[in-house]
């Protein structure tokens, strides 16, 4: 298999008998590496000291009078929080108890930042496997947010941070944001949509999420019995966005799934559902509770899916047999930020899994 997001750090972890990945001092030291905590000519001698301590032995105890010693402020804050996450890791075990514990314990208090890098290595791990590159893109998006475009006819999704550099810098890093600054004329540079003449150079450039995914799909403007949306087509993102969706919750919870972008809720049994993402339950809630959604809302909406448990017997007995209903919206700046960790805590699960 070829690699893909090196910057992951999945090459830097290990994995246990179950599959889950085990944080490594290698692990450790690629985010003493991140902006965040790298050393930079202002360091003052406590921090210099306490970097190269932690490099050699990442997993060494920090007494909090080596924190109170950084002369700056906000390097005290990022080693405390690094330390309090790093301890918090090795005691959970694995990454992905680690992700489950800080859901299910009802108080997040890790930066989103933290929270997206750890999705990204378990994903990588979720899809070790996997040499489709629609399905890689597609699993992006569970810790990526993408603007969505809907130009053309198409709704793509596109990568949020590439798309504002490009577009602040032309693709040209630091020049190109000296020469937009001086109204400098610039190359145009493009990012592609994902296509099969094109996906063999994902495994190449996926850690620049140079790519657009497909989403493409048309919108009905009518309420009355429910939101509408056509079939996707053949190799289309949402399709592969469900797969990855699917290997998640099996990697997780063990429990089987199958998903399929779904073109309209009119179910008069509607029981469940759940939002991937803040604007997607809001839109949800006030749909299964009978509120009219404005128009504007309404076309917010990315998707729909269908979600079928394989074994009923898993589900809750109120719930058996039913379907669970999912959605995934845009903000009103066309962002998309799914929430992958909904899944695991929201499913109408027979037990704690």
């Amino acid at each position: 298999m070829q690699n893909f997001w090196p910057s992951s750090g999945f090459d830097q972890l290990g994995r246990d008998t179950r599959g889950w990945l085990v944080p490594t001092d290698d692990y450790l030291r690629l985010w003493l590496a991140r902006p965040e905590l790298a050393l930079v000519p202002e360091s003052c001698a406590a921090e210099q000291a306490l970097h190269a301590a932690l490099a050699l032995q990442p997993s060494r105890a920090v007494t909090p009078a080596e924190l109170a010693r950084l002369a700056d402020p906000d390097a005290r804050a990022n080693y405390t929080l690094f330390v309090r996450f790093r301890d918090a890791l090795q005691s959970a075990g694995t990454l992905e108890a680690y992700y489950l514990g800080l859901f299910r314990g009802g108080s997040v208090d890790l930066p989103p930042l933290f929270v997206d890098l750890l999705a990204q290595a378990i994903v990588r791990n979720v899809l070790r496997g996997a040499s489709d590159a629609y399905i890689l893109r597609a699993g992006e998006m569970l810790f990526r947010a993408q603007r969505i475009s809907t130009e053309g006819g198409q709704i793509l999704a596109g990568d949020r941070d590439a798309i504002d550099l490009l577009n602040e810098t032309g693709g040209l890093g630091e020049i190109g944001r000296l020469l937009t600054q001086a109204n400098a004329p610039m190359r145009a540079l493009e990012l592609q949509v994902l296509a099969d003449d094109n996906a063999a150079r994902y495994w190449q450039d996926g850690d620049r999420h140079s790519f657009l995914l497909d989403l493409t799909h048309e919108v009905s403007n009518d309420l009355s019995h429910g939101l509408t949306l056509t079939m996707t087509r053949a190799r289309s993102g949402l399709s592969a966005l469900a797969r990855v969706l699917e290997q998640w919750i099996a990697h997780f919870l063990g429990v089987a799934v199958h998903i399929r972008p779904e073109p309209r809720i009119d179910d008069p049994g509607w029981r469940w559902h759940i939002g991937l993402d803040a604007q997607a339950t809001a839109l949800l809630n006030d749909l299964y509770e009978g509120h009219a959604v404005e128009p504007e809302r309404q076309q917010r909406l990315v998707s729909l899916f269908r979600l079928d448990f394989a074994d009923p017997q898993e589900m809750r007995a109120d719930v058996a047999g039913k379907p669970v209903y999912l959605g995934l919206a845009m903000n009103a700046e066309r962002v998309v930020k799914l929430k992958p960790q909904n899944l695991l805590i929201n499913l109408p699960l027979a037990a704690a899994m």
